[in-house]
């Protein structure tokens, strides 16, 4: 753009599997949501640029004169794919919040994460919300770190200091609050997590603590699993350092033990030789 207090944002979302149900392109409340996350700062164009699912008119001359609300404002216009993506569980939280079951809300609420992927909410009771993630990986050591480090996840919440925190469980098989989901749906080589949202986990500023985590929870998991693979493998290159370092340490030095072989030269002798030194 010619002015430099004006810059366009335009968004990609991943491509939503069938269970996901999107209104024009966009998760159902993300227009909402960006209105309320944004203000005056954002207008939403409409049609979005080609390829595009959104795109953003973003005024930086309406940011505020504060420094660490221009900062927060900031992190939260770079973080717009999960203000998106997430609009759906703000909705069903925020009538949690109040002990209420959102209205025109299937038995099953599948969010799209990840290309082809989604997770599921289970809005059914105004008193809680199961949130159920399908783990899945493509790489086979992937997948044995994401379920070792799940099932201690889930025991590390047994801890004391955690007992506040939303109940977690991990199951091989899918929960029976799926019953009913397609295999294909739910097909998962890393298991499946689920959390139990309760009303004190949403109220007041709890609420986008809460939308952040679960809307970035597989993130989160892999961040983790990448780094273990990162560290286990340093590991094991220095193992292997100080096993060549050591193997180099019980070589023979091969200056100090080489024998040179003693020979012993002869003179040949003629027959005039022979008699002079035995008459001598």
């Amino acid at each position: 753009m010619k002015n430099p207090h004006i810059l366009l944002l335009s968004l990609s979302l991943p491509t939503p599997p069938l269970e996901t149900v999107f209104v024009g392109g966009l998760p159902f409340g993300a227009i909402e949501a960006i209105k309320a996350s944004y203000g005056v700062i954002v207008q939403i164009l409409d049609p979005p640029r080609d390829g595009f699912n959104l795109t953003l008119k973003l005024n930086l001359s309406k940011l505020p004169q504060d420094e660490d609300q221009r900062h927060t404002l900031l992190v939260k216009i770079a973080s717009v794919r999960e203000v998106v993506l997430g609009a759906p569980l703000r909705v069903i939280l925020k009538h949690l919040a109040s002990r209420t079951v959102a209205p025109d809300i299937d038995q099953f609420v599948a969010l799209v994460h990840r290309p082809n992927e989604s997770f599921f909410l289970v809005p059914q009771q105004a008193e809680k919300v199961t949130v159920v993630f399908p783990m899945r990986f493509k790489d086979s050591i992937d997948t044995v770190l994401a379920t070792s480090f799940l099932q201690e996840f889930m025991e590390s919440r047994r801890t004391a200091g955690l007992s506040n925190a939303p109940p977690c469980l991990w199951s091989k098989t899918p929960p029976l609050e799926l019953k009913g989901v397609t295999d294909d749906e739910l097909s998962a080589n890393a298991g499946f997590v689920t959390f139990v949202i309760l009303p004190r986990h949403v109220e007041g500023r709890k609420l986008d603590r809460t939308v952040w985590n679960l809307s970035t929870f597989h993130a989160y998991v892999n961040y983790h699993v990448k780094c273990s693979e990162g560290f286990m493998h340093s590991r094991m290159r220095r193992r292997v350092e100080s096993l060549i370092q050591a193997l180099n340490c019980a070589k023979p030095d091969q200056e100090k033990t080489k024998k040179t072989p003693q020979t012993r030269s002869f003179k040949r002798l003629n027959l005039k030789d022979s008699r002079t030194n035995s008459s001598s």
